[in-house]
């Protein structure tokens, strides 16, 4: 650790005691340092002295999640990766729900171990948490709008009202490269609500869900995803706290075994998805390379 990061005034003439007493603070600093330093990359050992990973999913509706009318368990995508991540650690899991506009205090609080929330690679995202250096897939934004609203393309949302969750990082290209005004809301179930209520000419958020609702579900049947091309496709990954090294090695070992194997293909088969192109390039590389 470098010196200068304890800095201490010049001492002269200072008796025993206080030569004592002034190496007895260094001490501690130190030690409190190094305390802090170890508490720093403790995820992953805290995980398995408990034997069980407590993993933030966001239930945003199928496929990503939702809540089994039966068992009012969580269930869907999201959940299927986190129990995969702790079968990989050989733990149990909890799943804790989490919010767009709550997510990131969750983790950073310790609240939970890890997030897989519908959070897509940023560089902001990256300077205030870690990611899982290997994506377990690649997802952009759609917009869904009213059938014969008149917005048929992404051009068409200049100057208008787009209802997004909070947090979204679709915001800034939508402002930036489009021209919306942004309505942002806790969740997507509240955007969804608001663009319902006519608060907002279309709702942005992960194009898997939004083509989900207006292909199988008969309440949307007057609404239409407004272009097939995706706003800001960018890799799906999974976060854990800033500096969780031995976490985010060891998650993003089990990572690469989801693509070696196939499973995460299966997976989203499963879950009523199409993998992406992505998905079939990172599954041949790691199937050939040694297990």
């Amino acid at each position: 650790m470098p010196s200068s990061v304890f800095r201490f005034p010049p001492v002269a003439r200072t008796s025993r005691t206080s030569r004592t007493a002034r190496a007895a603070v260094v001490l501690a600093a130190l030690l409190c340092l190094m305390a802090a330093t170890a508490h720093a990359d403790a995820t992953l050992d805290k995980i398995r002295q408990r034997g069980k990973l407590v993993a933030g999913v966001i239930l945003s509706g199928p496929p990503f999640g939702t809540l089994d009318p039966a068992t009012q368990k969580p269930i869907g995508y999201n959940v299927t990766l986190a129990e995969g991540v702790a079968k990989g650690l050989g733990v149990a899991l909890e799943t804790v729900q989490v919010q767009p506009s709550n997510r990131v205090q969750f983790l950073q609080q310790g609240k939970v171990d890890i997030l897989i929330a519908n959070m897509q690679w940023t560089q902001e995202r990256s300077e205030i948490l870690t990611f899982v250096p290997t994506p377990f897939e690649e997802v952009g934004g759609a917009a869904v709008a009213r059938k014969g609203s008149g917005v048929t393309r992404w051009e068409d949302l200049r100057g208008k009202p787009v209802c997004v969750s909070q947090g979204s990082n679709f915001t800034r290209p939508l402002i930036e490269q489009y021209g919306a005004q942004i309505k942002a809301f806790r969740g997507q179930p509240e955007s969804l609500l608001a663009l319902r209520g006519g608060n907002c000419v279309a709702a942005v958020h992960v194009s898997p869900t939004l083509r989900e609702l207006v292909e199988h579900n008969a309440d949307w049947s007057g609404y239409e995803i407004v272009s097939p091309r995706d706003l800001i496709p960018s890799p799906s990954v999974i976060w854990v706290r800033r500096g969780e090294a031995d976490a985010q090695a060891a998650i993003d070992r089990i990572v690469q075994d989801w693509h070696r194997t196939g499973w995460l293909i299966e997976v989203e088969k499963k879950n009523g998805m199409t993998p992406t192109p992505l998905l079939h390039q990172l599954h041949d590389k790691y199937r050939k390379a040694p297990g």
